[in-house]
């Protein structure tokens, strides 16, 4: 099977260091959901009650250990 984008993105989000992805699951982020599923145990994904909490999760894990905050939801709020 060949790699599509997601599994892409999660590789090139390893390599920078990231560890865990915060977020919702939903329609939104499925490719996601299945690049970590094919990935094991490369990434950790931390699921949340709520998008903003994924948001704030994200920002604050990377506030205090200085790495790269990461959060995937279902869509961004204008």
């Amino acid at each position: 099977m060949k790699d599509k984008v997601s599994d892409f993105l999660l590789k090139r989000l390893s390599e920078w260091g990231s560890k865990r992805i915060y977020g919702f699951p939903g329609d939104g982020i499925n490719g996601i959901l299945g690049a970590l599923n094919r990935a094991g145990d490369m990434l950790d994904f931390v699921q949340v009650r709520h998008e903003e909490m994924a948001a704030f999760m994200a920002c604050a894990h990377a506030k205090f250990t200085g790495e790269i905050g990461v959060w995937a939801v279902l869509q961004l709020y204008r």
